[in-house]
């Protein structure tokens, strides 16, 4: 019987998913590496949210912020 009825792409998928969890491994020691140096400060990076990422703009102040207006 031919190795196929998904198994190759199973076997693929399951590959690709061993690298991604070794790369976010290989990150995590670096930045532990780098805490412990003194490098960055400890705990999640934390910074101001962008408004694309919680609430959709309006076109209309969309295009009053990119000409310098106040919004409404």
């Amino acid at each position: 019987m031919p190795d196929s009825l998904g198994k190759r792409q199973r076997r693929d998928a399951n590959a690709k998913k061993a690298v991604a969890r070794e790369e976010r491994r290989v990150a995590r020691a670096a930045r532990r590496r780098d805490r412990e140096a003194g490098l960055i400060e400890a705990g999640p990076p934390i910074g101001p949210a962008e408004q694309s990422e919680w609430l959709p703009a309006r076109p209309e102040v969309a295009e009053a912020l990119a000409e310098g207006e106040p919004s409404p």
